[in-house]
């Protein structure tokens, strides 16, 4: 019954704290655009890293 004394109100101020966080993290903007990262990641621009290659590769084959 002691241990209630205890547990109860850090309880409380646990899920204050967790309240706290996620409206902060609502209010600041951590929420808004979930989608964009995973689909930028997929739509990254790769292809003049890709033709740097092949020209180096070209190069490679016919020295000046």
């Amino acid at each position: 019954m002691e241990s209630l004394y205890l547990l109860i109100p850090l309880s409380i101020v646990i899920a204050f704290v967790i309240g706290f966080v996620f409206w902060w993290t609502i209010r600041s903007g951590q929420l808004d655009d979930l989608e964009g990262p995973s689909w930028r990641i997929l739509h990254d621009d790769d292809k003049s890293e890709l033709k740097e290659h092949h020209l180096h590769e070209e190069k490679q084959k016919f020295p000046d």
